[in-house]
């Protein structure tokens, strides 16, 4: 389940304990699980990190980057059930990877944890990682792009306004759950095409995705009822009670008080809207 401020959660977390640092080693836990994707494999991982120092840690759109002072980039995609933790994985059986720092720190360890096994960790050297994660590939940042950017790609796409949050390309970082907050507050239905949207609803969507996404980050992120997502320190986060219709099917909706939340699919995920506050276009 992991979007955008549960990996931001997870970067802010780890961040102050594992920077300047140095990888002792790199450790692959016995696991008899589904086994996570590791490009270019686990030996080489090893050998190019063993003994580098982590530099900085970022975030891009929805995965966890390491930089390493030989120039590598480690980019850590939880995907739907992975975490990034430093302490009190939920269970031994799905732990993944474990990373042994030196150095003086609260952790000895850095964890990626990974229930279902969806994850992947690659290992990029700087060409790779322009080539494969750069501005042609990763849509703009969901937190900081522009109201120009956001007219620019709406007006490029006739595609449902849900639909196109979703995917990465067209703007980084927003998942299914955030998608239905976020248009929630806009107060746009999530079928209404992204092409006929105003200006002045495009800039409403890019104030409410800056403030759902900043105010979930606040917060720590959502922990659902799997109960799978937990921050750097396997805490739960606490946005879940802040939801406005995100599995809130059949209840009152919190703005205006008269609709009832509604569930139906798009793109085979789950949407939930308010049909009095976000109108449905005329087909």
């Amino acid at each position: 389940m992991p979007e955008l401020p549960e990996v931001e959660t997870m970067v802010r977390g780890i961040r102050p304990h594992v920077v300047g640092r140095r990888v002792a080693d790199v450790v692959r836990p016995r696991c008899r699980r589904k086994p996570i994707l590791i490009q270019p494999g686990f030996r080489q991982l090893r050998s190019r990190t063993r003994g580098c120092v982590i530099t900085t840690v970022e975030r891009l759109a929805k995965r966890v980057l390491l930089k390493f002072d030989s120039g590598d980039v480690m980019a850590i995609e939880p995907r739907m059930t992975g975490l990034v933790l430093l302490a009190d994985p939920p269970t031994k059986e799905h732990l993944r990877l474990e990373w042994l720092l030196n150095g003086k720190g609260d952790y000895e360890s850095l964890w990626f944890w990974d229930r279902r096994g969806l994850g992947t960790v690659r290992l990029y050297d700087p060409q790779q990682f322009a080539s494969r994660l750069g501005p042609d590939v990763i849509g703009p940042d969901a937190l900081t792009c522009s109201l120009d950017e956001w007219e620019e790609r709406c007006g490029r796409t006739q595609r449902a306004i849900k639909v196109a949050l979703l995917d990465q390309k067209w703007i980084a970082g927003v998942g299914n759950l955030y998608a239905s907050e976020i248009l929630h507050v806009a107060r746009i239905h999530p079928e209404r095409c992204a092409g006929d949207l105003s200006r002045n609803q495009i800039r409403k969507l890019r104030e409410a995705t800056q403030t759902v996404l900043a105010t979930a980050i606040r917060y720590e992120g959502s922990t659902l009822s799997d109960g799978t997502y937990r921050n750097a320190l396997n805490r739960n986060g606490r946005y879940q009670n802040e939801h406005r219709v995100y599995a809130r099917e059949g209840q009152r909706c919190p703005a205006c008080r008269r609709g009832t939340i509604r569930r139906f699919v798009q793109a085979q995920r789950s949407t939930f809207c308010c049909p009095i506050c976000q109108r449905a276009p005329r087909r």
